[in-house]
């Protein structure tokens, strides 16, 4: 006794084959502009990195210097070294699709990659910091 037929494998493969075209058209039409890295400090943007330059680069911000960045030829980005105390940041690993983000929280660190047509949407970082 088979489990499938022949048809039953067209059917599927014809299915995997459109949503990978519908996918593929998906991911042209909202990619208009290059992703870039932007970096904020208790909610305020400090630093916008373009992350289709191709270049390797390791570098932190002044208001934080002990929170060190590491940009990719590949355009992806991550939390190389952190002070904190739980590395969760660090072991986040690598960004680079518009949406997603990285944060290290203890100091107020928050990375999230956009494309520049999605300015004028709300940030997710809400609130500033607290003084003691």
């Amino acid at each position: 006794m088979r489990f499938f037929k022949k048809t039953d494998i067209i059917i599927i493969l014809v299915i995997i084959a459109a949503s990978l075209v519908v996918w593929g058209a998906y991911r042209h039409a909202t990619r208009k502009e290059p992703p870039r890295a932007e970096i904020y400090h208790y909610s305020q943007l400090v630093k916008i990195i373009d992350l289709d330059k191709g270049e390797d680069l390791v570098f932190s911000i002044a208001e934080e210097p002990d929170v060190v960045f590491h940009l990719y030829p590949d355009g992806s980005i991550c939390f190389e070294e952190s002070d904190c105390p739980d590395q969760i940041c660090v072991h986040t690993g690598r960004i680079s699709a518009p949406g997603q983000f990285a944060a290290c929280l203890p100091n107020g660190i928050t990375m999230k990659i956009t494309t520049g047509d999605d300015a004028d949407t709300p940030d997710l970082v809400i609130g500033g910091r607290q003084e003691d």
